[in-house]
């Protein structure tokens, strides 16, 4: 017995002292190394790093090959996308409003338009939100008290969605997508309100981006070109996420035309799409 409980007591002095060093290295890293990394590369030090990767079944990788994003991964990065996907639909949860019955489709369709968008952060998975709703068509949203087609309320920790009007978003590639775009609201709340690298990384780049935009020439000439619909131009908010619609849905015409702003962005998330 004495030895049993000698053996007991060294194993938690080296879990201890385990939790102990990875925390101080994590700390290191994280404070000191990664920065330096990052101010030079433009890139976090890692991305994907899953010592228990979760799996999906085979059916529900199926409905993630309608993804045309997840496509273009290799191999390897599909497998990640999955890990997100899975991680993803056990952190949030669905519910059908006026009828409409939650499918499985449904909520892998809508993690994998998150999981896309988030798949350059290391830190992908927020708290911002908690509940996703889904409408059977546009709906009279409880903040303005008329009708939307989606939104985001960090109030109630929600993101709302008429499901045929994200849908439609995801069927014409004509930057009008309703997922990316109260994602992105999500993603940019989140990045007020966290200091990890990749929320950090991500309000430092879009306090950047609106001073550029804001400059007097910078913004004549997106406004004159027509690439961007009129309502990216409403607020600082609805312009990131009308161009990460763009970003997204044209990126080679993105990348043509405006360069800079395309690099910028792809920096913000970490994605060369």
């Amino acid at each position: 017995m004495a030895h049993l409980e000698y053996l007991l007591i060294v194993v938690f002095i080296l879990l201890f002292v385990g939790i102990l060093a990875v925390t101080f290295v994590d700390g290191i890293v994280t404070h000191f190394i990664e920065p330096f990394y990052t101010a030079v590369t433009h890139k976090p030090l890692y991305v994907h790093f899953y010592p228990r990767r979760k799996r999906l079944e085979s059916r529900q990788v199926s409905i993630l090959q309608r993804n045309a994003f997840y496509r273009r991964l290799s191999e390897k990065q599909k497998l990640y996308f999955e890990h997100r996907v899975a991680k993803f639909l056990e952190t949030y949860r669905f519910f059908g409003k006026d009828g409409l019955v939650v499918t499985e489709e449904m909520r892998m369709t809508v993690a994998s338009v998150y999981v896309m968008l988030t798949f350059g952060m290391r830190h992908y998975l927020v708290d911002t939100f908690r509940d996703i709703l889904l409408y059977p068509d546009v709906y009279r949203s409880r903040i303005t008290d008329k009708f939307h087609k989606g939104e985001f309320n960090p109030k109630f920790k929600v993101v709302v969605f008429s499901w045929p009007h994200f849908l439609d978003g995801l069927e014409r590639d004509d930057n009008v997508n309703l997922g990316i775009h109260e994602f992105a609201h999500v993603l940019h709340f989140n990045s007020r309100k966290r200091r990890d690298n990749s929320a950090a990384n991500f309000a430092g780049r879009f306090d950047r981006l609106v001073m550029e935009v804001n400059h007097p020439p910078n913004r004549e000439r997106l406004m004159s070109s027509g690439y961007f619909r009129n309502y990216a131009y409403t607020n600082q908010h609805e312009f990131l996420a009308v161009v990460l619609e763009h970003f997204f849905e044209t990126p080679s015409k993105f990348r043509r035309n405006f360069p800079e702003l395309y690099l910028h962005i792809s920096r913000m998330i970490n994605l060369n799409h």
